[in-house]
């Protein structure tokens, strides 16, 4: 049988750091405020970079990490709700940065599960025999969608892009991985495209910001991570004890915090990076990811669950040996 693995990772996000302080000059907040309900402190912003620029720097740590050349990526999956254009994708123009091979690339959209459900992919289309060396990506530049003076939600987001080649492996890597969603109809978490326009005035079209019900989206966050890690464990017949590591999707530290408690999983346990980066959507579990290995958290032979959740809903988690 063929297994996968995680072959290499790498994270990148801009230079520019705006910090609670920062914040507090352009909207009515204070870092107390910020912090008490988020965990956040500072986040990464761009200026200058693109989403493409930015997966363009993750990708290529994660290679220069992995066993595989430029040669042996055979596809090219980007997880992103931020592309530099409509079209041609992240993932399409990532390609002629990366100087591949006329290979299959293609961008998703499953908001902040999105590198989730780019590691479902990768892990399916290898397994399948059809592929043996994937990049997936997650790269965001959220704050191009930020309503800066709403400081419900400005406060939350910020840029960066994370990456891991994905390979066909003799042993066991990723286990497991569960995807789904749950229809938001209400529209809690939303950013709508430009509106329909008649030819005849052909108004020039104007993009909308994020908006967000932040209390049903912590109410969908909160069930639905303790319900993710607690599927992929029995579905493997493994304990909690069993885990050395979560690494969860970085929207908020409370719900860390609740779900922590729900599973019954101390905090020590539980990966938490938000208070530098805040809320990087798809990005945000490759960017933990990549950091806890390069920090020696997870270390080879380890086993962690992620889990995410965004807008959509959607969610998703996968159980990985190290």
């Amino acid at each position: 049988m063929r297994y996968t693995k995680i072959n290499g990772t790498g994270h990148a996000v801009p230079p520019k750091v705006l910090t609670n302080d920062d914040l507090a000059k352009i909207v009515e907040t204070n870092d107390e405020w910020i912090s008490s309900r988020t965990g956040i402190k500072r986040r990464h912003i761009s200026v200058t970079e693109t989403t493409t620029d930015l997966a363009e720097q993750a990708s290529l740590k994660a290679l220069e990490a992995s066993s595989v050349t430029i040669d042996d990526i055979d596809m090219v999956i980007v997880a992103t709700v931020t592309p530099d254009h409509a079209f041609p994708g992240v993932s399409n123009l990532l390609q002629q940065r990366l100087n591949l091979k006329e290979i299959p690339t293609f961008d998703i959209n499953a908001a902040c599960s999105g590198f989730v459900y780019a590691l479902n992919l990768a892990d399916k289309l290898i397994k399948s025999e059809a592929y043996d060396h994937i990049l997936i990506v997650g790269a965001e530049t959220l704050t191009r969608l930020t309503d800066w003076s709403d400081r419900n939600t400005c406060v939350l987001f910020g840029d960066g892009a994370g990456a891991m080649v994905i390979s066909k492996s003799e042993k066991p890597g990723i286990k497991d991985i569960i995807v789904g969603s749950r229809s938001d109809t209400e529209g809690h978490l939303i950013c709508d495209s430009p509106d329909l326009k008649d030819p005849s005035v052909n108004k020039i079209s104007q993009q909308d910001h994020i908006h967000m019900n932040g209390r049903e989206v912590f109410k969908f966050a909160t069930r639905v991570m303790p319900s993710t890690i607690n599927q992929l464990l029995e579905r493997n017949q493994l304990d909690k004890e069993d885990i050395d590591y979560v690494i969860a999707h970085q929207a908020n530290k409370r719900i860390i915090e609740k779900a922590s408690k729900d599973v019954d999983i101390p905090m020590d346990k539980m990966y938490v990076n938000i208070q530098n980066y805040g809320n990087t959507s798809a990005a945000s579990v490759p960017i933990a990811i990549d950091e806890a290995i390069r920090k020696g958290h997870i270390k080879p032979g380890d086993t962690f669950v992620t889990v995410a959740f965004g807008g959509g809903f959607t969610y998703g988690g996968a159980l990985i040996n190290l």
